[in-house]
Order: structure tokens, then sequence, then C-alpha cells
């Protein structure tokens, strides 16, 4: 599965949100699987969408040929925008599904790792980070990602705002010590974003 995450700062709020909506045009697109995103809790301007599809030949022919006409209805909505595609690796729990009725919130991290480390990285976010979020009461599904360049996606969906909560406090920083992440990665960026339903394609 190919996962698409784009970013971007919004300039005219009512006039994204209502192209947001056209975006249903993607269902019967051959390959697609889901789409969902929402508004950054820090940066009330700034936007996530994330998109699924079987394989990159899907999303390839679907950009070739519809993505344009769905995409001119947002046009001088935003700036900034940031799009990175990423193979999903595996599940964070089971049975990801690119379904986003379910959750309030989505957590967002993008690590840059070192090159020497990236096996390590992997091998910890499977034994060490994957167990604990699988087994925090409030956590509904997620994927870990990757992209050329040893970048990587850890993409997690929470039923709410206060569930998520409890687990950074309670156990972020004895996991991130007992997998070595301060070794392994170069760069961290993330973000939450609380999901619209209306863009839920």
């Amino acid at each position: 599965m190919l996962v698409k995450w784009i970013r971007c700062t919004v300039v005219d709020r009512r006039g994204f949100e209502r192209g947001q909506r056209k975006w249903a045009g993607l269902l019967g697109e051959p390959g697609f699987r889901g789409q969902g995103g929402g508004w950054s809790r820090g940066r009330p301007d700034v936007a996530h969408v994330f998109s699924f599809w079987e394989s990159r030949a899907f999303y390839d022919s679907f950009m070739a040929r519809s993505h344009d006409r769905l995409a001119s209805t947002q046009s001088g909505t935003f700036k900034d925008a940031r799009v990175r595609l990423f193979d999903h690796r595996f599940d964070v729990k089971t049975g990801f599904e690119p379904r986003f009725t379910d959750a309030d919130l989505l957590r967002v991290a993008l690590c840059r790792v070192h090159e020497e480390r990236s096996e390590h990285f992997v091998l910890m976010q499977e034994k060490v980070w994957n167990p604990a979020m699988a087994g925090s009461p409030g956590m509904v599904r997620g994927l870990f990602g990757e992209a050329p360049g040893n970048e990587f996606l850890v993409l997690s969906m929470w039923r709410s705002a206060a569930e998520h909560g409890k687990y950074r406090t309670e156990r972020v920083e004895r996991l991130a010590l007992r997998a070595q992440t301060e070794a392994d990665v170069a760069a961290l960026t993330g973000d939450i974003v609380e999901m619209e339903s209306a863009w839920t394609v």
C-alpha cells in the first residue's frame, strides 16, 4: 500500500473546505483505498490530508488522469504544500484499514534516521513502540511507512485527545530510552491532527 501525506498552509479556509469535499470524486478510482485528514492542533491554519492507494502504479495512473481536475477546485486556497509518499512497511496494532470514522485525533511523526541506524530503528519500532502503542486503550490503529532517504512515517489514530495525552505522559520518555531513539533519529517532526469528518472519502 502507498501512503500519501499532504501538508499545507491554508489561506482561504472556507474555499479549502469546500474543495476538500470535492475529493469524494476519488471514489471509484482504480486502486484508491481511502482518504482523510484535518487541522493541525498546534497551528490552526495548517491542514493535513492522508490518502491510501493499493500500489504506486494505481497512484501514478490517477495522477496522470484525474488528479488535476479534482485539485483545481482548491487552487488558490492554500500555499506551501508539501507532499510525501511512503510505502507501507507494517501495521501498528493489527489489520490497518484506511478508515477514519472512529478516530477523533491523528498523530503523525516523520523521522529522518541515520543511515547506519535505520535497521535498528525499524527493529525498535516493531519490538518496543508498536506493542506499547497497541496496548494503549485509546489507540485505534496505525501504520509504519518508509520513503527513500531513510525517512519513516509513523501514523496513529486515536479515539480522543485525552487517551493520546495519557499515553504520552505515562510512556513516551521511558520508551524512547529503551529504544535508543536519540541515537537513531537525525530529525523528528510531527503534528497532532484533529480529524474533519467531512474530508473523509
